[in-house]
């Protein structure tokens, strides 16, 4: 069962990372939009390569800063080899050098219902028949 939302329980925005200072603005604002809505909740953003800090340096502060449990969201699109075999082997480091705190990481955010919902609503953005039937005769 995944930790409770209770003090001591931090978040962790995981992302692969880019030479690209820009790449990271998008995870960077969701970890800022949390912070507005949850100001209780420590939220932190990682990264595998090539952006800092890493996820063993991120949860190595919160857990200096208290968190007992940590919860890791992969912000992957998909389950691709990152989200299925980089992050459990460093997480699973992670509970070795950290037994104290619970760490849960969670299924590529990609693949969460609710994200599909909302990108589905977004790239429907701006067309005003969607529920239209779509005539497929017109093009035969």
């Amino acid at each position: 069962m995944p930790p409770s939302h209770a003090a001591g329980h931090a978040v962790v925005l995981f992302a692969h990372g880019s030479r690209d200072p820009r790449w990271s603005e998008p995870i960077e604002a969701v970890a800022r939009t949390m912070r507005e809505l949850a100001p209780h909740v420590p939220v932190a953003c990682a990264y595998l390569e090539l952006t800092a800090p890493d996820l063993p340096t991120c949860v190595q502060a919160l857990a200096s800063q208290g968190a007992r449990a940590i919860t890791v969201w992969p912000m992957f699109l998909g389950a691709g080899r990152h989200a299925r075999e980089d992050l459990p082997r460093i997480a699973e480091q992670l509970r070795t050098s950290h037994p104290g705190i619970v760490i849960d990481v969670r299924t590529a955010i990609g693949e969460h219902q609710d994200v599909l919902a909302c990108m589905a609503r977004t790239a429907l953005d701006g067309i005003t028949e969607v529920d239209a039937p779509i005539d497929r005769t017109k093009d035969a």
